[in-house]
């Protein structure tokens, strides 16, 4: 893409995100916990809200598309990986407000248990960065809120499936 194309994309994003603040009703979204051996796939954030925060791939749902897709279509286009979604976790909602409690950002996030298929990832355009984490280390990063426990439900998931981490 040259220096135009850059610039227009980044308009657009930049329109995109100011579409969704102070929102009248919550955004739905679907992100993906990519479970290798005893590692969860994480990426930072390169927008707004939360930016340069880890968390799951993941983003908005599109209309007519299935909560699983837009997980598993966010994690390729987020990271360039794919993988066999195994389980649905819990909702989880991220409710931000401004300094006079106005809502901010209202998202419904359906995050989904999957196993990583091969490859390795590659942040794209919406991730600062991309890493392997153990449980452990999540403690030690800054994080979205509720994280550390969508991760522990991926792996009991995973551990309760006919599927296997091996």
């Amino acid at each position: 893409m040259d220096a135009q194309g850059d610039a227009q994309a980044g308009d657009a994003q930049a329109g995109e995100a100011e579409a969704r603040l102070f929102p009248t009703r919550p955004f739905v979204g679907a992100s993906i916990a990519v479970l290798r051996d005893d590692r969860v796939l994480l990426a930072a954030r390169a927008n707004e809200p939360m930016r340069g925060v880890w968390t799951l791939p993941g983003g908005l749902v599109e209309a007519g598309e299935t909560l699983a897709a837009a997980a598993v279509r966010e994690l390729q286009e987020e990271v360039g990986l794919s993988a066999r979604v195994v389980g649905v976790l819990s909702p989880t909602e991220i409710i931000l407000r401004d300094a006079d409690g106005r809502v901010r950002h209202h998202y419904v996030v359906h995050p989904h248990a999957a196993l990583w298929c091969g490859g390795e990832p590659v942040a794209g355009p919406e991730a600062l960065g991309v890493r392997w984490a153990t449980r452990a280390e999540l403690d030690t990063l800054a994080t979205t809120p509720g994280l550390a426990g969508t991760v522990a439900e991926a792996f009991a998931t995973v551990a309760t499936s006919t599927e296997s981490l091996a």
